[in-house]
């Protein structure tokens, strides 16, 4: 989706790699078995490094173990993966923002909205709203009242954010995330439910990623805070109050109830539930679908939930399971038996 033409010496210098070969031009990024000579292709699993001798990339990021197998030119570095994704930031199909404000966008009097920055048609911008030096407002997104969107900061299109929403600078708020709507607080008189007015707001800080479809709930009094560098999937839910420490990672369709606090460097996988009032460590990881229903204390990896296993299997497991108490029972009376015959036998 680029016309960009780098040479194979520039990545490497980029990288920190060793250029074997010769100094190609790549103007893009392809798997080891999809590659053309005029891309750049890399190995970080060893279980592909079959694929190296047969691939027609025409450059290859590899460590020192497998660098004599790559048939055309190779970039030999310590951390293949982490080279393969700086190379991918050469060849984003994002271009810089210009500054543009169309005809088309709603921006209020009063909003401050930066000549540097670029406000898509269909785009609202309200009353006392900051849009900062190259941020980009996508079209339709919405800025809410008082809030603000930091330097080089990126809203694509229909993301809403609520009034009272601070986002940190080099932000990417991708399509169809809401950010600061209220949190679930509700009380109840005897007769139905009272709303509690979420009167916090939310805090993010700087290179945060918020994934499509994912919603951020403002907090109850005090905010809630995305911290620098975390990276939310697709369809997450955040609930009022939640505080998620600096560069922790969540997977899609993961739900975090209100207040509870998320360590930094902590890696939260898919479909994954945690409930509320927690507190979970620093470098704390959690496997896929795994419910969190008490504080984490000590950094490990934690896991709940059965694995996959044949249905039939299952069911019996399942019944099992549901016997357990039973089979608990009897066999504290057999213990008992057991004890009451051994001491005869001693008499």
């Amino acid at each position: 989706m680029t016309n960009k033409h780098i040479n194979a010496s520039e990545i490497a210098n980029l990288v920190g790699g060793t250029l074997v070969g010769e100094d190609l031009s790549v103007s893009g990024v392809s798997t080891l078995a999809a590659g053309s000579p005029i891309q750049i292709s890399f190995l970080s699993n060893s279980k592909y490094h079959s694929q190296l001798s047969s691939s027609k990339a025409g450059v290859v990021l590899v460590s020192d173990e497998f660098a004599s197998l790559v048939p055309n030119s190779a970039i030999v570095v310590a951390n293949p993966y982490l080279a393969f994704a700086q190379v991918t930031q050469l060849f984003d199909w994002r271009v810089e923002v210009q500054g543009f404000q169309s005809d088309r966008a709603s921006i209020h009097p009063e909003a401050l909205v930066s000549p540097a920055a670029y406000v898509s048609a269909g785009a609202v911008i309200e009353a006392g709203a900051v849009v900062s030096e190259g941020a980009y407002i996508g079209p339709n997104s919405v800025v809410g009242c008082g809030s603000v969107v930091g330097e080089q900061s990126r809203l694509e299109a229909n993301v809403s954010i609520y009034p009272g929403v601070e986002i940190g600078q080099r932000c990417l708020i991708h399509s169809g995330a809401v950010i600061g709507a209220d949190g679930f607080g509700f009380a109840h008189d005897g007769k139905g439910w009272v709303k509690i007015a979420q009167l916090g707001g939310v805090t993010i800080g700087d290179d945060v990623e918020v994934g499509a479809g994912t919603t951020i709930d403002r907090g109850a009094l005090e905010n809630t805070h995305i911290a620098n560098g975390v990276k939310l999937d697709n369809q997450i839910q955040i609930a009022h109050n939640v505080q998620i420490g600096e560069s922790t990672a969540i997977a899609g369709c993961t739900a975090i109830a209100g207040s509870t606090r998320i360590g930094s460097h902590c890696t939260i996988a898919g479909m994954s539930g945690v409930t509320g009032h927690l507190e979970i460590a620093d470098k704390t990881h959690i496997t896929a679908m795994t419910l969190v229903s008490r504080s984490i204390k000590e950094p490990g990896a934690y896991s709940s939930g059965t694995g996959l296993e044949p249905h039939a299997q299952w069911k019996r497991n399942v019944v099992r399971f549901r016997q357990l108490d039973q089979l608990s029972q009897r066999v504290k009376q057999l213990e008992l038996l057991v004890q009451q015959l051994a001491s005869e036998g001693k008499d």
